[in-house]
């Protein structure tokens, strides 16, 4: 694994984040290692959904056919 360090973090906001962590019984490091971690899985998911914006295969209904299509699959499955 590696190591970051961050440099001129304002006291106010180190003691805002150790506050944070205190709240959630963790330590600041593995508060901010949370923080980071969903960061980069949030990244993650924004290039996914990126990848999606150019698509042609018949992906981009409107919603009201999205909900019909739905209500549509709803009533095969009862009968």
């Amino acid at each position: 694994m590696v190591a970051l360090q961050i440099r001129d973090v304002p006291d106010e906001v180190r003691d805002i984040l150790a506050d944070r962590a205190q709240q959630l019984g963790q330590s600041l490091q593995a508060y901010l290692l949370r923080l980071v971690t969903d960061e980069a899985a949030r990244a993650n998911n924004i290039s996914l959904l990126r990848s999606f914006e150019n698509r042609t295969d018949g992906t981009r209904g409107t919603m009201a056919e999205t909900v019909a299509e739905i209500e549509a699959a709803r009533e095969e499955r009862i009968q």
